[in-house]
């Protein structure tokens, strides 16, 4: 028996690994970028820095243009130079400093080289690392410079002020700082209102969106599930909203919210519904009805689908048993369907929770996330975080956070689906 185990065991190993690469890896990689600051927007924490370095390429155009303009400077005569001469020093000692490793003088001597060509600088060329306190030193040296180059700027000592002090700035940025910062992203969001509000309406979508899905799902599976003429056409057309894609199907149900010409809006104001057209899609209330509606339409053939499968495994001796026993139609249903269908339904409502806990598309093309982030999920504020904002630490933190909420969801209902199977065992 053990032999057999192994061999089994064999056979499903490479899908166990192909499963971990693919689902596990994309998880892992979310978490490592979370406990760095990464923006793309900023260039100094365009990607992972572990050390204190030096961005070789931007210090060394910016160090040498920036001691010719004091030089410039000094040789204007419009004041005496004794403070851009004691500039020129403090700048030539920096310089000093950073280049006496040989190492980063070598670095920095081959990035000017392939500068002069008019070549690109490789990634692994570009930084050089550099002891802590000399990149301290050297930004607070640079800092001291640059803010004497703006007082001698409001003095009109200098007749180059402007660039002198953003070449200053410039050299400042060459400077790259370790930019790991732990939970700090996950402590921001826990405390951060528009998440906890993102959650919440992620939650309340889930829940209003899949029970409609399940009950519509259901009247329609019992419906199909009957002896009538047309039945496998109309199997066939049921699934049409299910097989049209989410931001197609999303853009069609924007068209009939519209509160000018949306057929939906107009019908729902003529019955008495909501007070104007335009309620569906301005108002908090009005985009939440609208999103769930539009996803109940889309969503509640799949449902359908997969309860009919299990309402064909239904034995019709069962129906007969009951009926000989005096039951009428609703207690069959409350005796023998359900109880019958519960691992189905189970199994059902746990992919569409999962599904529509995680919703983007949706609520992506027809609201946005508004009015005023009402309708936001947590998808999508992370998509905002992420290619909005350029803040891809924060995104991922807030990617990981939605991770971690489907899987909890997940283990809840595996525990009842495994409980399921253990009472059935036991019968």
């Amino acid at each position: 028996m053990r032999k057999e185990a192994r061999l089994a065991f064999l056979f499903i190993l490479p899908a166990v690994l192909l499963l971990a690469v693919i689902a596990l890896w994309p998880v892992l990689r979310s978490v490592w970028i979370s406990l760095y600051d990464i923006r793309l927007n900023d260039p100094a924490k365009g990607e992972v820095h572990l050390r204190y370095a030096l961005d070789g390429e931007k210090y060394a155009q910016s160090m040498p243009l920036l001691q010719r303009v004091l030089e410039t400077e000094a040789a204007g005569g419009k004041r005496a130079g004794e403070e851009i001469a004691s500039l020129q020093q403090a700048l030539s000692s920096l310089r000093g400093e950073v280049e006496a490793d040989p190492a980063i003088a070598s670095q920095l001597a081959e990035i000017d080289r392939l500068l002069y060509d008019f070549k690109p600088v490789p990634d692994k060329l570009k930084y050089a690392s550099v002891p802590r306190g000399t990149a301290e030193h050297l930004e607070k040296g640079l800092e001291d410079i640059r803010l004497q180059l703006l007082r001698m700027k409001d003095e009109g000592v200098l007749l180059r002020a402007d660039a002198a002090a953003g070449l200053a700035g410039s050299l400042q940025a060459a400077v790259i700082k370790p930019n790991f910062v732990g939970l700090k992203h996950y402590q921001r969001f826990l405390a951060d209102s528009r998440m906890w509000q993102a959650l919440a309406n992620t939650s309340l979508f889930t829940l209003g969106a899949v029970t409609m899905e399940m009950l519509a799902g259901l009247l329609i599976a019992l419906l199909m599930n009957r002896s009538f003429r047309g039945r496998g056409l109309v199997r066939a057309a049921v699934l049409i909203p299910w097989a049209t894609p989410t931001a197609i199907s999303a853009m069609i149900w924007h068209f009939l919210y519209d509160g000018q010409n949306g057929v939906v809006a107009k019908l729902l104001a003529e019955a008495g519904l909501i007070s104007r057209t335009s309620v569906l899609l301005s108002t908090k209330g009005g985009a939440f009805f609208s999103i769930i509606l539009a996803d109940a339409w889309k969503t509640a053939p799949f449902v359908a689908l997969l309860l009919l499968a299990g309402l064909q495994t239904i034995s019709p001796a069962l129906y007969e048993a009951a009926q000989m026993d005096g039951a009428g139609r609703w207690r069959q249903f409350l005796h023998v369907t359900l109880p019958c269908l519960k691992t189905t339904f189970l199994v059902t409502l746990m992919f569409r929770t999962l599904d529509a806990f995680r919703v983007f598309d949706l609520i992506y093309v027809l609201t946005g996330g508004g009015p005023a982030n009402a309708t936001e999920s947590l998808s999508i504020y992370a998509y905002k975080t992420m290619f909005s904002e350029l803040d891809f630490g924060a995104g991922s933190a807030l990617s990981v956070l939605v991770f971690l909420c489907i899987a909890a969801i997940c283990t809840i209902y595996i525990m009842l689906l495994g409980k399921d199977a253990v009472s059935r065992t036991g019968r």
